[in-house]
């Protein structure tokens, strides 16, 4: 496709993007399943600036305001890559451009810097004080690619082998024991690993979740807000394929994604199940009986800003209230599962107070029948490395699990674990 024709291509997506109707990352899959016809190289290079101009809303806003032309096309403009913009640019633009450019950032204000709603920066200087422009610095570059070795079928080392061999480099995550670091952001579609199971795309975060349920062979466990399956797959190859593994979700939709997943693992002790809502039939039979109950709570996925910045402008101080809400009935109703001495694993992808500590201080103040542990002890002894550096806070001595991007590298996750007094 001819560069002008690309840009005016890019302008329509980021006028699409910007509405705000969808999420960024459906609608990209929808509009290239819709374009079959655009290269590799052209939706990687639309994606990268449709996501751009996401990540950097308010200082292109600003930028823009001084050009010439449709709104959304400046945008694109600032927002695509150089190398393809120059061929599609008049001489005007190119010079507006060179100017958007030599801005100094110190000489901007602060909004504009760091391109955040107001209403998420003060709670975030509050729990960061220093960290906070670390982190800010750390949304605005794109997310590593880890992967989770199956460890049912094999060993991360020989993976890692066959996809050098696949001319793909990657090296150990840091933390999970499972886990692979991919170098830049091949195509793995067509992979032998990920076919037969060897392989799931996963943030290292994530699958440290699942390390610290730390369930084990025979148990009855149960990943409540299971959603298309990632920690499910990787709970259930660390239980061995042993035992009983419910993945609870409330759309039905979600679950169905987990299918094709869940046949290449080789798993067989998982069991979907859609359920209307956290006190549902299905989950009431199993009130007591459960040995370990991971709770990934739907939450305002503020710690895939790297991944998924239209959050940012898609979530609201008004729709956290309403997520911790909800985040708590559903603590509260999974935890009925547990039988005495059994494990609770409270987790979001949210880098807030108010979805994190909040709801499970919350939550342990109306049941003192739950008592918390300390998550960096729990990870030492699974023998991640530097274990206590991921954790902080915590109730009673205890402390939580709390990965920041700009520390960790990971996605921004929290974790609390909690046991069930017998």
């Amino acid at each position: 496709m001819h560069p002008k024709a690309l840009l005016d291509v890019c302008a329509e997506l980021v006028r699409l993007t910007l509405r705000f109707e969808h999420p960024a990352d459906a609608l990209l899959a929808r509009f290239f399943r819709a374009n079959r016809g655009l290269g590799p190289r052209e939706r990687a290079t639309l994606a990268e600036a449709v996501y751009s101009v996401l990540r950097s809303k308010l200082l292109f806003e600003h930028l823009a305001a001084s050009g010439a032309g449709p709104g959304e096309r400046r945008l694109a403009i600032l927002g695509g890559p150089r190398d393809f913009l120059m061929p599609a640019l008049n001489a005007q633009e190119k010079c507006w451009l060179a100017q958007c450019d030599a801005a100094r950032p110190d000489d901007l204000p602060q909004a504009l810097r760091h391109n955040l709603p107001e209403w998420l920066v003060p709670p975030l200087e509050v729990q960061l004080a220093e960290g906070f422009w670390p982190l800010v610095h750390s949304l605005a570059q794109s997310a590593t690619l880890d992967l989770r070795v199956n460890a049912l079928r094999d060993k991360r080392r020989a993976v890692q082998e066959e996809l050098a061999a696949a001319g793909i480099a990657a090296s150990p995550t840091p933390y999970s024991p499972w886990g692979l670091r991919v170098t830049g952001k091949p195509a793995l579609g067509r992979l032998d690993a990920l076919a037969r199971g060897a392989i799931e795309v996963q943030d290292e975060g994530s699958q440290l979740l699942a390390l610290l349920l730390d369930a084990r062979r025979g148990e009855m466990v149960v990943d409540f807000c299971a959603g298309a399956g990632g920690k499910t797959l990787a709970i259930g190859a660390s239980m061995r394929n042993t035992g009983r593994l419910y993945a609870f979700d409330l759309s039905a939709h979600r679950l169905d994604a987990m299918k094709p997943r869940l046949a290449r693992s080789g798993l067989s002790n998982v069991h979907p199940a859609a359920i209307a809502h956290e006190r549902d039939e299905r989950v009431g039979r199993l009130a007591g009986k459960i040995d370990r109950v991971l709770i990934d709570a739907p939450c305002s996925g503020l710690g895939t800003l790297r991944r998924n910045p239209d959050l940012k402008w898609r979530q609201s101080a008004a729709t956290v209230r309403e997520l911790a809400a909800r985040q708590a009935s559903i603590l509260d109703g999974a935890a009925r599962l547990l039988k005495p001495g059994g494990r609770l694993v409270y987790a979001t992808c949210s880098l807030l107070r108010e979805e994190n500590e909040a709801v499970v201080e919350a939550f342990g103040a109306a049941h003192p029948d739950f008592a918390w542990l300390d998550a960096g002890e729990l990870l030492e002894r699974l023998r991640v490395e530097r274990a206590r550096s991921l954790c902080s806070g915590g109730a009673s001595g205890s402390a939580y699990l709390r990965l920041w991007p700009h520390l960790h590298q990971t996605d921004g996750f929290f974790a609390a674990v909690g046991v069930k007094k017998g």
